[in-house]
């Protein structure tokens, strides 16, 4: 086998076992992996090299504290106070692959269709990050607008990966950005920066119902069109 195909099947096992985890142990991850997953995620491209991610990690007492506060608003309705507006409305195949996800996690763990207390209860522990012993609360300078975004989103593809060569588990989750005014509570990010999303991250409960599912992806030529 060749080295470049050595590498190649490397990256793409990686890129096939990583998942979104949604039960996580309680041991933190050591300062020096985190670290590693930065140095990684560092290197990834940019429009003219703007680098223009920020992160912030928030664990220990500061986690605790912005788990319950952000527990408590969502399931008190509290409003919302996005800095990157949600999708407004899912439709056609988006929503079709938006249904399955969720009801493939409430089959494992148990949950009857139509069950929407338990549905429900279940979409609230993303607001307590799953357990997770650490947040990376992912940001972007909101001067590079849709261009930055984009970009930033290389740099999470990066994190993730790098994450997962290095055992660590994580979820990336688009919801607690919902709750930007509340986590700049916990964290000193600056009112240009804009709270993209989280990460929560580190060691996988592996024998947890919610962790034993897998979503499938679409095949290549669904979305790939090749001109000549």
């Amino acid at each position: 086998m060749s080295e470049e195909l050595s590498t190649y099947n490397t990256l793409f096992s990686l890129a096939k076992a990583r998942y979104s985890c949604r039960a996580f142990a309680s041991k933190p991850v050591p300062m020096g992996d985190i670290e590693r997953v930065l140095e990684v995620a560092r290197t990834a491209p940019s429009d003219c090299n703007t680098q223009p991610a920020s992160v912030f990690i928030i664990s220990g007492r500061a986690l605790d504290g912005l788990r319950e506060e952000m527990y408590r608003a969502a399931m008190h309705g509290r409003a919302r106070s996005s800095d990157v507006p949600p999708i407004g409305t899912y439709t056609g195949v988006f929503q079709e692959r938006r249904r399955d996800c969720g009801w493939s996690l409430y089959s494992a763990i148990g949950i009857q269709r139509g069950d929407r207390e338990a549905s429900g209860k279940q979409a609230l522990e993303n607001f307590r990050f799953f357990g997770a012993p650490h947040l990376t609360v992912v940001t972007v300078h909101e001067d590079l607008a849709e261009r930055g975004l984009f970009d930033t989103g290389i740099y999470l593809g990066h994190f993730l990966l790098a994450a997962q060569a290095l055992g660590i588990a994580t979820v990336p989750q688009g919801a607690i950005a919902h709750y930007a005014d509340i986590i700049r509570q916990y964290a000193p990010i600056a009112p240009h920066l804009r709270v993209v999303c989280g990460v929560s991250l580190g060691y996988a409960l592996e024998d947890h119902a919610a962790n034993s599912f897998r979503t499938a992806r679409a095949e290549v030529s669904e979305s790939v069109v090749f001109v000549s």
